[in-house]
């Protein structure tokens, strides 16, 4: 059986294609609310995304988050006020831990 040279090229171009695709896995974005009972709702927002979990007992934690940059924005209960941070980077497969996020009355 010969195979032809446009045979092989074609059979290359097809296998360098089917890997040259990078599948992503999506992360998790996670941090701490004080004062805990302050807080109702994380959100994170980027240009393409918004996600948002419930804070339970200060923490929040938001699974299958697209590698990307965010905003996290914490909604408070009156008196606080709800407070944002920018600049949240969030890598393939990685929990981006935020550290403790305080609101202010």
């Amino acid at each position: 059986m010969k195979i032809s040279k446009m045979s092989m090229g074609a059979l290359a171009i097809a296998t360098a294609a089917l890997f040259s695709f990078k599948s992503f896995v999506n992360g998790t974005v996670k941090g701490t609310v004080s004062p805990a009972e302050g807080a109702t709702r994380a959100w994170i927002i980027s240009s393409s995304d918004t996600l948002k979990t419930s804070v339970n007992q200060g923490s929040f934690e938001i699974p299958d988050v697209k590698p990307g940059t965010y905003k996290v924005i914490i909604e408070a209960k009156p008196p606080y006020k709800n407070v944002a941070k920018d600049g949240i980077t969030v890598t393939d497969g990685q929990t981006t831990e935020v550290g403790e996020i305080k609101l202010a009355q």
